[in-house]
C-alpha cells in the first residue's frame, strides 16, 4: 500500500502532492513500482496534527479519488474518519476505507456500512493532537487486542461482517516506544482476531527513535520493519517507500515458495 499524503502538514511528505497533477503522478509511480493499493489521505493523523473540516478535506480528497480511479489499474484506500468523505469516495470508485477512528466519528460507522466497502480498523486512543501525551498500558497487546475485537462486534452490529474488515495495530497512535516495540514483537497474536493485518510503520518515530534517524534518514529501519512484519503474518504494508519494500517482499516470498 503506496502512502498518498494529499496534505499540507504530514510528517514526512506534508505539502508535496496537495495538487491534483502531481499526487496523480506521485500515484502512477508507486503502481509502476508495485504498489497494488494507493492510500490516499487529506487530514494529517501525524502527534500534534489539527482536525481539518469536512469540507476541506473532501476539496483535497476528491478529485485525487476521482482522477486515480479514472487512470489506474490499482485499488484505492481512502485515509479517513469523516462520513461525507466516506459516501463521496465511496462514489468515486475507492475500494477500501482506512480509518484511524476506527468509525467512531459521528456518523462514519453507518456510511461505511452504506458503501458496502471494505474496511481498516486501527486501534487509537484519543485523538492526534494529543494521543502522545503520556500513554500507559498494562498490557499494550491485550489492550489493542480486546479494542479491536469489539470494533469488530460494533461493526458487525451495523451490518459490515467480518469479511470486510481489515485490522491495523496504530504503531505509533498512542504508544511510546516501548509500547511500540513490544507491540511489534507479538504482533501475530493478532492473527487470533481471524482478520488480515494491516502494519503502517514506515518511517516513523519508533524508528528514530531506536536509531537515532530524522524522518529522511529511516529507509533501513523502515524495511528492517517491513521484514518483519511480513514474516509475522502482516498481509498488507503501508509504506511510503514502494519500490525498496516490494524488492523486500518478493525476496521473502522468493523463500518462502523454495523447495
Amino acid at each position: 500500500m503506496g502512502i498518498l499524503n494529499v496534505t499540507p502538514d504530514s510528517f514526512s511528505d506534508g505539502g508535496r502532492y496537495g495538487q491534483r497533477d502531481a499526487a496523480l503522478r506521485h500515484a502512477e509511480s508507486m503502481v509502476l513500482a508495485g504498489a497494488t493499493l494507493i492510500d490516499v489521505g487529506g487530514e494529517s493523523t501525524r502527534p500534534g496534527a489539527l482536525r481539518v473540516s469536512p469540507a476541506e478535506e473532501l476539496e483535497r480528497v476528491a478529485p485525487v479519488v476521482e482522477a486515480i480511479a479514472a487512470e489506474l489499474d490499482v485499488i484505492i484506500s481512502v485515509d479517513t474518519s469523516t462520513p461525507a468523505v466516506i459516501r463521496e469516495s465511496a462514489r468515486l470508485g475507492a475500494g477500501l476505507i482506512n480509518d484511524v477512528r476506527s468509525l467512531r466519528r459521528d456518523g462514519a460507522l453507518e456510511a461505511a456500512a452504506d458503501s458496502g466497502l471494505p474496511v481498516c480498523l486501527m486501534h487509537m486512543r484519543g485523538e492526534p493532537g494529543t494521543m502522545q501525551q503520556s500513554p500507559e498500558y498494562a498490557d499494550v497487546l491485550s489492550e489493542v487486542r480486546d479494542f479491536l475485537a469489539q470494533r469488530i462486534a460494533v461493526c458487525a452490529a451495523a451490518g459490515i461482517a467480518a469479511e470486510r474488515i481489515i485490522l491495523d495495530p496504530g504503531f505509533g497512535f498512542a504508544k511510546a516506544l516501548e509500547h511500540n516495540l513490544s507491540l511489534f514483537k507479538r504482533l501475530e497474536s493478532l492473527l487470533d482476531l481471524g482478520r488480515p493485518l494491516l502494519v503502517g510503520v514506515s518511517r516513523k518515530s519508533m524508528i528514530g527513535g531506536v536509531l537515532g534517524h530524522e524522518v529522511g534518514e529511516r529507509l533501513f529501519g523502515s524495511l528492517a520493519l517491513a521484514a518483519l512484519a511480513v514474516t509475522k503474518g502482516a498481509h498488507i504494508l503501508r509504506v511510503h517507500d514502494v519500490a525498496e519494500t516490494v524488492d523486500v517482499v518478493r525476496m521473502i516470498a522468493a523463500v518462502e515458495a523454495a523447495e
